[in-house]
């Protein structure tokens, strides 16, 4: 019995010494090893027989990148105004005998480290550099931290403000002034607006008035051009009715001259037809006096002699002529004359009168555009490109030939 015990006893001392002189190291992850209480080695990620009851591992140290959020700490700023800041920093061990052996805690010693720089950071700055400047606080922390941390065996790789957090009044205070700002702002781009509405209003009234005044010029323009070629019309229209009116009263001076050869009248008769005209003449309330030329006798004596040969009595007698050969008659001249009563229209002047009527309904373009009104207006050619607009130009159709040349005068008719 007493054997059995001593060998569960010597078994169990095995298992101890066993188990005392392995030890397994995880990755990422440092064990520090002392012996008889001295610092050893250092292992990290493999399998470590230890001496047993002389070897112990120490402290075991994660390798990895560690992140550490701190709580808010008062801080006063330059202009004596208190804020809360919280951080976080992000750092790694890189020598796990320094972290073990160089400081007790080096999370405790981190947070406080940071905490006192960020006080000596912030403490230099009013509250606004505080509120705009966190990438130049969390470049300075950093610097610190780093340099402090080193012997530690620790590497800070960065540092981040998580929130500033004014007082409650402060932060009313800044809200007001964002406010204010904003309607500061909104105020300036409605003016801005306005201003770029009226400068848009009269440049759109500048165009107008140009337009209208270009409307307005070729309106004066085509108006005196028709003016002028109703001018013309009308006095070719006038020296035709002249021309008509002359011819008309040649042909009947002729036709009565005619006729009176062809009834051949007696000196007696003529001259009493004379006397029965002058009372006519005489008629009128107007006519007061009237008055019997002095030469009356000769006059009817050269008219006499013109139809009538002079008797041996001194009478004037008609006689025929010698050869007995009637008076000629004066030819038929109505077919002639018959184009002179036309009253159709000249097809020239309805080719001048469509002439005008399509310058007239040719549009106008607009001249003298400002560059800056052209975004609006659609798209509009440059001031440069425009040309000014084309004067309406009429041609002159030539006058009618039958006005140009006239009949040829009749013959005169003999006695």
């Amino acid at each position: 019995m007493a054997v059995l015990i001593v060998a569960v006893v010597l078994i169990l001392l095995v298992v101890v010494v066993v188990f005392k002189s392995v030890a397994l190291v995880p990755q990422a992850e440092a064990a520090v090893i002392e012996r008889l209480g001295r610092y050893s080695r250092t292992v990290s990620g493999q399998l470590t027989f230890l001496v047993p009851f002389a070897d112990r591992v120490r402290a075991k140290v994660d390798l990895r990148e560690r992140v550490v959020s701190f709580p808010p700490q008062p801080v006063i700023t330059q202009d004596n105004l208190t804020v809360q800041i919280d951080s976080v920093v992000y750092f790694q061990v890189t020598s796990p005998q320094a972290a073990v052996y160089e400081i007790s805690n080096y999370i405790a010693a981190v947070e406080q480290l940071t905490i006192t720089t960020l006080r000596n950071v912030v403490g230099g700055m009013t509250l606004e550099e505080t509120l705009t400047s966190r990438d130049q606080i969390n470049s300075q922390l950093r610097g610190v931290l780093d340099e402090a941390t080193g012997r530690w065996g620790l590497r800070v790789s960065r540092v981040e403000l998580k929130a500033i957090d004014p007082p409650p009044s402060i932060q009313e205070s800044m809200e007001k002034q964002m406010k204010a700002d904003r309607e500061k702002r909104a105020m300036i781009l409605t003016a801005e607006g306005q201003r770029e509405a009226s400068i848009k209003t009269a440049e759109g009234q500048k165009q107008a008035q140009i337009l209208a005044a270009e409307g307005s010029k070729q309106s004066a323009i085509l108006s005196a051009e028709g003016e002028r070629q109703s001018r013309i019309l009308r006095a070719q229209g006038e020296r035709a009715a002249a021309y008509l009116q002359a011819q008309g009263q040649a042909k009947a001076i002729e036709k009565v001259f005619a006729a009176i050869k062809n009834g051949k009248p007696t000196p007696e008769l003529l001259a009493y037809q004379y006397m029965q005209t002058l009372p006519q003449v005489a008629k009128g309330d107007a006519n007061k006096v009237w008055l019997v030329p002095s030469d009356f006798g000769k006059a009817l004596e050269g008219f006499a002699r013109g139809f009538a040969k002079q008797g041996e009595d001194g009478v004037f007698r008609y006689e025929p002529s010698e050869d007995g050969a009637a008076v000629e008659a004066p030819e038929d001249d109505s077919d002639e004359v018959a184009a002179w009563f036309d009253t159709a229209t000249d097809p020239a002047t309805q080719r001048a009168v469509r002439a005008a009527e399509a310058d007239a309904r040719t549009p106008v373009e607009p001249v003298g555009i400002s560059p800056a009104s052209r975004p609006h207006l659609e798209q509009r050619q440059q001031p440069s490109q425009q040309q000014p607009p084309a004067q309406p130009q009429y041609r002159q159709e030539p006058p009618d030939q039958r006005w140009q040349n006239p009949p040829p005068p009749q013959r005169p008719l003999g006695r």
